[in-house]
């Protein structure tokens, strides 16, 4: 089972080039820094040529920007190799931020249930101010997860299950300005894109207390989620699970739903009570 939960640089081979204009915005040197590093991050490191080459940034920035990243920790260059990979500072904002969103471990522990029973893939998502985050996941070799739901993912809810149902819990101003900054992508062919078509599904979740997906967000791939509800009965959290199509039939259907409500009513129970399940049934 698996779950979300520096030195100084040597010279490199190529000649070191002159800095780049100082008057540069800072605003645009923040921007290319970050690139920067997302870059480094993807290719599990680069070179500072790579990196020009990639982005399309001059060369003489980019390896000064790598240089003062070296000089922070956020990069380390590997002597020898002229590359450039994460520094050790990356992995403390990573457990930082897993903290702020913090999952507790009953939480973490229903989730984890979930999967087992329901042989699937299992999420927990929550709100993040005006974003839809995937919190937590638990899936295994047998039963992945979908690609790309791991922990922080923030886009597409309206193509998702779980963001069904965070949508279903806002106000329609708050669906409007969420849909306002992050769209309605068609990721699939059977992707709702239209609004009109969009609030017409979520008044049905929220009348069932159940979304469905059924391949709009990834080609082959069913998903299904129920809301967590604190002890004033609004919608905090999202339990969801997800499953290949041809294996998710009408009566898997019923069983995903029984199996998603009682994991959805324990979590609620703990936001509300701070109370757990005494003991784990099959």
């Amino acid at each position: 089972m698996r779950t979300d939960d520096a030195s100084t640089p040597e010279p490199m081979s190529d000649p070191v080039p002159a800095p780049s204009n100082p008057r540069e915005s800072s605003v645009v040197t923040v921007e290319k820094t970050l690139a920067i590093l997302e870059i480094v991050a993807e290719r599990g490191g680069a070179s500072a040529r790579d990196v020009s080459q990639a982005l399309g940034y001059p060369l003489p920035t980019v390896y000064r920007l790598m240089q003062a990243l070296v000089h922070a920790e956020y990069l380390v260059h590997l002597r020898g190799e002229h590359r450039f990979e994460l520094g050790y500072k990356i992995d403390r904002l990573g457990v930082s931020l897993h903290r702020q969103i913090g999952v507790p471990s009953p939480v973490r522990a229903e989730i984890a249930r979930l999967h087992d029973t329901a042989k699937a893939a299992g999420y927990f998502a929550v709100y993040r101010g005006a974003d839809v985050v995937v919190a937590f996941v638990v899936d295994s070799p047998a039963h992945p997860r979908l690609t790309p739901l791991s922990f922080g993912f923030h886009q597409a809810a309206h193509a998702t299950a779980f963001g069904k149902i965070l949508l279903s819990g806002m106000s329609e101003d708050q669906v409007g300005q969420y849909l306002d900054v992050h769209g309605m992508a068609p990721l699939t062919a059977r992707t709702i894109t239209d609004r009109s078509d969009l609030d017409e599904h979520l008044a049905l979740v929220s009348r069932t207390g159940i979304a469905w997906e059924h391949e709009e967000f990834v080609p082959g791939m069913t998903c299904a989620a129920i809301g967590v509800r604190n002890g004033a009965g609004m919608v905090v959290g999202s339990v969801a699970i997800s499953a290949p199509s041809g294996e998710v039939s009408s009566a898997r259907e019923r069983v995903f739903e029984k199996l998603l409500r009682d994991a959805a009513n324990q979590v609620s129970k703990y936001y509300r009570s701070g109370q757990v399940r005494q003991a784990a049934t099959a």
